[in-house]
């Protein structure tokens, strides 16, 4: 009896040993190109950006997801790193932390010139491979970022953004967040504003991927509708799996498709079933679907977050549910459809087996095992996210006049602004006149009045 259950051991040991060494063969050729990573701001918060502060160094960095090191191990060859600035900064100083915030993404790049190649074109991420660099790029987290200005849009553009988070865990003026799904939060644009879609349209004119995740149910759908060029939700998994708001529900994966659905995998041996979670309410704002015939597909990515409340609606999660996501994004959306977008050092809870960048090949070798085709492995690696990049690219025209029409006054907070250039503006007078309104009591009561 004994002799028989370690022949069973020892031949599941080998097959995963077996489906570890493809898994590294495959990434040897095509390494992992990760949506969305937030080192930028563990280097802000532990260490005030000073990369060459006592314990930065990124070869050596303890307590984070990610090192130079774990890189290296994880085969991770393409990487946008977060400028990420907190909702708190809106109205704020959110361009100058925006800014601080891609200034250390440049400084990675220069200070690890053997490491890192800050790239900002698909052709990029090729010459990285080809000098066993890390590709490089800067994803913008959080419309907040621009402060509704199409200048501040462009200036960030010729930073090097190659993706902007339309919104964070807030609202912008112009784009509503997830919580409006949840009912926390208010709509205040029902999905984009008209000054919203001018983003949108900037963006598809200089090549800019449009991000989703964080966005409204409503705030996809127009985006999805307006699009000219494939979007892709950075970090964000599938609302079947886990039925958090943060994730992508089936009819809007529907719009994404890329390629007809994967047929289904051939049977295995079967799993216990687990009791899903009660989905979260849907909130007053949500909308109804409108039918699949009436909307166009836009060949975009969902790249799977790895944040347990996304990954199992629990504090504890595993690799295998994970995987779980990327099947399922592969049955409804298609192959080409489906990335990796960790958010590493941005959470605070990951998988088991999935605790930082090194173990991407763990979850390699379990695809594999659940029967995925080389070709649908290396997708998911890197080449769709390198095909939605070179799309945006073709769909972009920069010989095309830009958007110049800025927000309307009325929609910003002027608590912290000046008003160089509305002093013309036709709702000027109008916004004294209610300023002076509101105020006349208390200057009254001041005997200011």
């Amino acid at each position: 009896m004994w002799s028989g259950w370690w022949v069973w051991a020892l031949l599941g040991l080998c097959a995963a040993d077996q489906f570890r060494e493809q898994a590294r063969r495959i990434m040897s050729d095509t390494p992992a190109v990760d949506g969305h990573n937030d080192l930028p701001w563990q280097l802000l918060k532990r260490f005030n950006n000073q990369l060459l502060a006592a314990g930065a160094n990124l070869s050596s960095l303890e307590g984070t997801h990610t090192s130079i090191p774990k890189l290296r191990a994880g085969f991770v060859g393409g990487q946008f790193w977060s400028a990420y600035t907190p909702c708190d900064t809106q109205n704020k100083d959110s361009v100058k932390r925006t800014l601080e915030q891609i200034d250390v993404i440049h400084r990675m790049c220069q200070l690890y010139p053997e490491t890192f190649a800050c790239i900002t074109s698909s052709s990029g991420f090729g010459e990285a491979w080809a000098a066993h660099k890390v590709a490089s790029l800067v994803g913008v987290e959080g419309g907040h970022s621009i402060d509704s200005s199409l200048a501040v849009l462009r200036a960030l553009y010729h930073l090097g953004m190659r993706y902007l988070t339309l919104t964070h865990s807030c609202n912008t003026p112009w784009a509503d967040n997830w919580l409006v799904d949840t009912g926390a939060d208010e709509a205040q644009s029902k999905g984009l504003s008209p000054f919203g879609k001018r983003v949108v349209k900037e963006l598809n004119r200089l090549g800019v991927m449009v991000d989703l995740a964080h966005v409204s149910m409503a705030t996809m759908r127009a985006v999805l509708e307006l699009s000219k060029a494939p979007v892709i939700f950075s970090h964000s998994s599938a609302y079947a799996i886990c039925p958090n708001r943060r994730n992508v529900p089936d009819d809007v994966l529907e719009l994404v498709v890329s390629a007809p659905a994967a047929p289904p995998r051939p049977p295995t041996a079967p799993r216990p079933s687990k009791p899903r979670p009660r989905p979260q309410g849907l909130g007053p704002n949500q909308p109804h679907p409108r039918p699949l015939s009436q909307q166009k597909q836009n060949r975009g990515l969902v790249m799977v977050n790895f944040y347990n409340d996304y990954v199992s609606c629990q504090k504890e999660a595993n690799l295998s549910q994970v995987a779980d996501h990327l099947d399922h994004i592969k049955k409804v959306a298609g192959a080409e459809a489906v990335g990796l977008g960790g958010d590493f050092d941005g959470v605070t809870r990951l998988p088991a087996g999935l605790e930082d960048v090194s173990k991407y090949p763990d979850l390699v070798a379990e695809l594999l095992r659940r029967g995925w085709s080389e070709q649908d492995v290396k997708g998911a690696l890197a080449n769709n996210l390198v095909r939605v990049f070179m799309e945006v690219e073709k769909a972009s025209n920069h010989a095309a006049a830009p958007e110049e029409e800025p927000i309307a006054l009325d929609q910003l907070e002027a608590s912290c602004r000046t008003l160089y250039g509305y002093s013309r503006a036709p709702l000027l007078q109008p916004l004294l006149g209610a300023l002076l309104t509101t105020t006349a009591p208390l200057l009254l009561s001041l005997h200011l009045l």
